[in-house]
């Protein structure tokens, strides 16, 4: 019998493939009685559906939707679109292979003029009511209606309104119900999208998988002065380093962090502000990694001190991260050297072994901006602002560094076709140095305002290991694998499990060299 919707209550832990990442990593917290918001998926294969019949949500899926919602309301005791206790939700979502930021969110869905009132009354503070419509409002517009609007804080919810149809001539829906169809739709649709469509041709993610939707309870960070959201790495995916790492932003929503838009703090802020919620969060990060034997991101919400953790993942990391993980967690016991050997890719080891900064050189070289170090490596080209300016020199055959205030989904071409990322804002979790890490550019983010007028049109070096971007294209050596330990015991593991990988494991080739680079 086909499944036109799961309620992920922890009863059964779904395949990545029926659901998507995130409604199985959902499931599997919830399985292990961890601090999860309710939530329900409306699975891959509908998605599929979706996209083959040219945009058509199965009417099937609509009332598997409809169930869900039900399910939700008797689980939080809330209404969806009540004028009293309302129940408002996030609309997300997840493929069988994590494709971060690539497809659409929509949260705080369900909310009108009435549920603004309500959730004023309930919390007392008319502003995060007001706050939250407006989130809404503009959060619909862009990704349903593709009307993009300016919100401040000065914006109301009347304002974003009307804004929204005179851009899209069409209004965002009062009827919660509307509003949940459209994101639906929006979201299955966003496979489709060229920012996924790039990111599955770099990865060569079959177009086929399709993407699931999953609905959660909403929970609100951005409440009052004892809430907030942020992201955890269970150890630190830039160094590799086995220790927590990650942000939280006081006040502040999910979106707010990843958009790099707005600079969070670090973790350690959270254990000051509430060391039980801290304690909490890396005591269910070290469960979840134990039970992946992998590293996790873990997105999380606080309301009103108390901890949610919304979802988990194997955590992006850059190259040299991929490699000490490999060797912690078999030297853990929580892998096997084989298993770590078979994490290690061909693009890993070219770049940690990529050249370094030469120091002489350094030393006299004009030091242009400095921010967060988001990923090691060095790059070197002209900067230039635009994504699509970024692919056009590299189909040239000249290097370029994107820089930007800040990246977004749209720009993960230019990333991709890039020698190197640069932001004036964002932190250590934000779009551009997660998707850096994954594709191994080297990344500084946060350079602070005017870095773009700064930079842009010149040819730069960025050191993504510190932070700094260096006038003009420095130059380079190259690094040997002794100089790498994690490296190097990868190579010894791979000569003795040479028969489970195979001869033409890349770390087999390096162990060949070998003799040659000790007799230099």
């Amino acid at each position: 019998m086909t499944a036109w919707h799961l309620v992920l209550d922890g009863s059964e832990v779904p395949s990545r493939e029926a659901v998507g990442n995130k409604a199985r990593g959902i499931a599997l917290m919830r399985s292990r009685g961890l601090p999860v918001p309710p939530a329900f998926v409306i699975p891959t294969h509908v998605g599929r559906r979706f996209v083959e019949a040219g945009g058509v949500l199965p009417d099937e899926a609509w009332s598997g939707a409809l169930a869900g919602i039900r399910a939700l309301e008797a689980e939080t005791g809330r209404c969806f679109g009540g004028a009293e206790a309302p129940l408002l939700v996030s609309v997300r979502s997840g493929a069988a292979q994590s494709m971060p930021g690539m497809m659409d969110t929509i949260l705080n869905l369900g909310i009108g003029d009435e549920v603004e009132a309500a959730l004023a009354r309930e919390s007392g503070d008319p502003a995060f009511a007001r706050d939250t419509h407006r989130r809404f409002l503009e959060a619909y517009a862009r990704t349903v209606l593709k009307a993009r609007v300016a919100v401040d804080d000065a914006s109301t919810p009347a304002g974003v309104r009307a804004a929204a149809l005179a851009v899209a001539g069409t209004p965002v829906p009062a009827d919660p119900y509307e509003q949940l169809r459209g994101a639906i739709g929006a979201v299955f649709a966003s496979w489709e999208s060229p920012r996924a469509k790039a990111y599955r041709k770099h990865w060569e993610i079959s177009a086929l998988g399709g993407t699931a939707v999953t609905v959660q309870a909403m929970v609100y960070g951005n409440l009052d002065e004892r809430s907030g959201t942020g992201v955890l790495f269970t150890r630190n995916p830039h160094s590799g380093e086995p220790e927590p790492y990650g942000e939280f932003l006081p006040r502040g929503q999910g979106e707010d962090v990843v958009s790099g838009e707005v600079q969070p703090l670090d973790l350690e802020h959270l254990r000051a502000l509430l060391p039980e919620v801290h304690a909490a969060l890396l005591a269910a990060g070290d469960v979840l990694e134990r039970d992946a034997a992998e590293v996790q991101d873990v997105e999380f919400t606080v309301e009103r001190g108390r901890l949610y953790l919304l979802q988990t993942r194997n955590a992006k990391r850059s190259p040299e991260a991929a490699l000490r993980f490999a060797v912690d967690l078999a030297n853990e016991g929580l892998t096997a050297p084989a298993d770590a050997v078979g994490a290690v890719r061909a693009e890993h080891i070219a770049s940690v072994l990529r050249p370094v900064i030469d120091p002489a050189r350094r030393a006299e070289a004009t030091l242009l901006a400095r921010g967060e170090p988001a990923c090691p490596g060095v790059g070197s080209g002209l900067a230039v602002g635009d994504a699509d300016e970024a692919e056009r020199l590299d189909r040239e055959g000249r290097p370029a560094v994107l820089v930007r205030r800040s990246t977004s989904p749209e720009d993960v071409h230019g990333m991709i076709a890039s020698n190197g990322v640069c932001t004036e804002v964002g932190g250590r979790t934000s779009h551009a140095a997660v998707v850096s890490r994954e594709l191994g550019r080297p990344c500084v983010v946060g350079c602070g305002e005017g870095a773009l007028l700064s930079l842009i049109g010149r040819v730069v070096t960025i050191d993504g290991a510190t932070g700094e971007v260096f006038d003009g294209e420095l130059p380079t050596r190259h690094l040997e694998v002794h100089e790498h330990p994690h490296l190097a015991q990868l190579v010894v593991w791979a000569e003795e499990h040479r028969e489970a990988i195979g001869d033409d494991h890349p770390l087999l080739e390096i162990a060949a060299l070998r003799p040659q680079e000790g007799a230099r």
